[in-house]
């Protein structure tokens, strides 16, 4: 994994990855596929997509903890916080800096991968998240279905 270049197609897909809209029914569609995927190659992930601070889904597949939960809802703040993926914020950031610059704390603010911005136009109106994977596969399915449902193709945005 090279870091410069993972934050470089990040930042592509956090461009590309955008909605016209984004309501109960898409966060539905976007989890249940997920959640598909995600029982379908034997993933032990929890999945949650969420509008502004509204969970609209959540699911948790076998081998799930509540900590997942926990994690799904850290990097969500994340997320929110800064705009940006937690996967992006992990390699930027990092956690040590996440507390001595803006003093946040790791109990509720986790800068690991799988939380991605939902963005109506400019504004980031929610999440989609997954937990449960090495931080770099959580965001890699949340970033597959993302662009399966909005028509991107895969080989332009996803992660090598």
């Amino acid at each position: 994994m090279d870091k410069a270049k993972d934050l470089g197609r990040v930042a592509l897909q956090e461009r590309r990855l955008r909605f016209a809209s984004f309501d109960h029914a898409t966060a539905w569609a976007i989890g249940s596929r997920l959640r598909q995927l995600a029982h379908e190659r034997g993933l032990s992930v929890a999945i949650e997509v969420r509008l502004h601070h509204q969970p609209l889904f959540f699911a948790a597949l076998p081998g799930t903890t509540a900590d997942n939960a926990d994690w799904l809802r850290r990097k969500h703040n994340a997320v929110v916080r800064f705009e940006r993926s937690s996967y992006a914020l992990g390699l930027d950031i990092g956690e040590e800096r996440l507390e001595q610059t803006w003093g946040l704390g790791r109990r509720d603010y986790a800068l690991h991968g799988g939380c991605f911005p939902v963005f109506v136009g400019e504004t980031c109106v929610g999440t989609v998240g997954v937990s449960g994977l090495p931080q770099r596969e959580d965001h890699k399915l949340v970033v597959e279905v993302l662009a399966e449902h909005l028509g991107v193709g895969l080989e332009e945005v996803g992660l090598d």
